[in-house]
């Protein structure tokens, strides 16, 4: 890309949202799509998994992405995605409920455009009755065109899995009993004695 003052070439930084000359210090960031997507024109070494050609970086709500011009899809890292959501959404005076999801997406099968390893696809944990694909390993999420702008403007909340470990079981090292401070048998024996209870007053 040319500087649009001074017809220099500009390169994208790595992590930056702009362009910025060299030669002359201007800062120019490209314009928004209607899905608020900056494309940056340069391309990545990913491919997009439904349109086998380069994604290219861009950016949405100023974060950046990996994006498909073709198809519209789009990878965005998972620890970034609700953030970009939130940052979509605080501009929003509506919201729509929107259709159900095609419960056919779900057998679809597309690769990671990182790692190249199956994506799990699966319903997104929040509204918009979206289907998505995401990475464990890569740790991303990939969108399909216009997935992002439904779930930004459906109606509800979007559930965040909690980071904290596994609660300890009988036998863990860890185990202290129950979160009301009782035992199992403490809580086998509550139990017995309640049903007798209940037998001898029924």
């Amino acid at each position: 890309m040319n500087c649009p003052s001074c017809g220099a070439p500009m390169r994208l930084k790595p992590d930056m949202v702009t362009f910025k000359c060299d030669y002359c210090q201007n800062v120019f960031a490209p314009a928004p799509d209607d899905d608020g997507v900056c494309v940056l024109g340069e391309t990545c070494d990913q491919m997009c998994p439904l349109c086998s050609i380069a994604l290219e970086h861009a950016t949405v709500a100023k974060t950046r992405i990996r994006y498909c011009t073709k198809c519209h899809g789009m990878l965005i890292p998972m620890d970034i995605l609700p953030a970009v959501i939130e940052d979509l959404r605080a501009g929003l005076t509506s919201t729509v409920i929107p259709p159900p999801a095609d419960p056919s997406e779900l057998q679809r099968k597309i690769n990671c455009p990182q790692c190249h390893r199956r994506m799990e696809t699966h319903f997104y944990a929040g509204p918009g009755h979206v289907i998505v694909d995401s990475c464990e390993q890569c740790c991303e999420v990939w969108l399909d065109g216009g997935e992002l702008m439904r779930i930004v403007h459906a109606a509800g909340e979007d559930t965040v899995m909690s980071s904290l470990p596994p609660a300890p079981i009988p036998g863990d090292p860890g185990w202290v009993g129950n979160p009301y401070g009782e035992t199992v048998s403490d809580l086998a024996t509550d139990t017995i004695i309640d049903a007798l209870g209940r037998t001898l007053l029924g």
